[in-house]
């Protein structure tokens, strides 16, 4: 392949993986998306660069496909675990750079880093975190990045209006960093020590997860969007 890094081996295109791989190639990458069921592989026909029928836990049927020459492969298989498991475990037996799994519990993941996956994800979970952090105080959204380190976008609390970032010693007295703020009606710009708050503007934050989530849950005097 000309550039690995530029193209992606999806197996498993239901919700996630469809819609992964196809934003992967509206990102402008090659992707080749495998699944067992023909339907699904007819649906994004006309989306993906590349869509094949096979069976992924099959070594033989992954190295035909040319499994092993992809930089990325993301196993998004969802309900049949044993399938995403020997999947993975053929990825990578086959040597790809990097296995990206889903996974639906967390046993579930704990097998799939044991078998050699490079990264798990959780979708599900995390979606449900970040919309639980979005109907509390005025999180607008909410992104962990890190066992213990986040960032949050938010609404500015009252007590930040009217001052710098300088002035209200965020740092200082919330123990986070604003990285950029956004004013009502304008763009995200990055923020600096001279950047003045204003009411309605949203903030995005970033700090360790307890202090981020309290700031975001900071009084305000504008109601969040919904």
């Amino acid at each position: 392949m000309a550039n690995p890094s530029k193209e992606f081996l999806v197996i498993g295109l239901g919700r996630f993986g469809g819609g992964l791989a196809g934003t992967l190639v509206g990102m402008g990458h090659d992707v080749l998306g495998v699944d067992a069921d023909q339907k699904q592989v007819q649906a994004l026909s006309g989306l993906l660069t590349h869509v094949v029928e096979a069976d992924s836990t099959s070594e033989e049927a992954m190295r035909q496909l040319g499994a092993a020459d992809f930089g990325t492969a993301v196993v998004a298989i969802g309900t049949d675990l044993e399938a995403s498991i020997l999947t993975t475990s053929v990825l990578v037996d086959l040597g790809v750079p990097k296995i990206v799994a889903k996974a639906v519990t967390e046993p579930h993941g704990r097998i799939l880093e044991r078998v050699g996956a490079h990264r798990v994800v959780f979708p599900e979970r995390d979606m449900g975190i970040r919309v639980a952090h979005s109907l509390a105080g005025s999180i607008l959204d909410y992104f962990q990045l890190d066992p213990g380190f986040a960032l949050v976008e938010t609404v500015a609390p009252k007590e930040l209006v009217g001052k710098t970032l300088a002035e209200a010693e965020v740092r200082r007295r919330y123990g986070i960093t604003v990285v950029c703020i956004k004013p009502e009606g304008g763009s995200f710009t990055y923020a600096t020590p001279e950047t003045a708050v204003r009411e309605g503007d949203v903030l995005v934050v970033a700090g360790e997860t307890r202090r981020a989530e309290s700031f975001g849950e900071l009084p305000t005097s504008v109601r969040p969007s919904p």
